[in-house]
């Protein structure tokens, strides 16, 4: 847990300078693609410093996130053994990448979606898409909707519950952690069962 404290805290510390909005948007870039911390943590930052701008910001992260998700998708179609394989080991993708090559012509749509939205390494979906040459226009949909839900859905959190949240994550970080843990780890086994 310390490491991704340190972690946490470096992202965070990006709120405080002139560059968070550029910053906001390499997060989510990267994140997209290889980048283990979600852009969440920053989002979150900024939309309490400054409530109003919670949508903005909510764009900004979506937009980074969806185009690292086509920098993730263009790895897995034309660098996977040099680039994507250990970005996919890293993360311990391989047998989900392996259950997804099964079904994606079927529930290709839904997974990505599902993994834009949730804990699950949408990562490793991006990188399957671009392996599996799942049809672009499906993936950029998918990727659109279902970033736009969770990264609209924090900034709708932040705007009606403002700096409370923050508190909360700092006073419970170690719980949260473990959580999201979980939820990434059931998420794992649930694209077991549902691929």
């Amino acid at each position: 847990m310390k490491f991704l404290k340190k972690l946490y805290d470096w992202v965070l510390h990006w709120a405080e300078t002139p560059y968070a909005t550029p910053a906001l948007f390499l997060l989510a870039f990267s994140e997209s693609s290889f980048f283990p911390v979600p852009p969440d943590v920053l989002l979150i930052a900024l939309a309490i410093s400054i409530p109003k701008r919670s949508f903005k910001y909510a764009t900004i992260c979506m937009a980074g996130s969806v185009l690292g998700g086509v920098l993730g998708y263009g790895i897995g179609l034309y660098g996977y053994e040099t680039v994507g394989r250990p970005i996919v080991d890293f993360y311990h993708g391989q047998e989900i990448m392996n259950a997804i090559k099964l079904k994606y012509d079927q529930l290709g749509f839904w997974g990505i979606l599902i993994a834009a939205i949730t804990p699950i390494p949408y990562k490793v979906f991006t990188i399957a898409s671009g392996v599996f040459e799942f049809d672009f226009r499906l993936f950029m949909v998918a990727s659109v909707i279902g970033r736009s839900a969770r990264f609209f859905l924090v900034a709708a959190l932040i705007r009606k519950f403002g700096p409370s949240i923050r508190d909360f994550i700092e006073k419970y970080f170690n719980l949260l952690s473990l959580v999201f843990m979980v939820l990434l780890i059931g998420g794992f086994i649930l694209i077991k069962y549902v691929f």
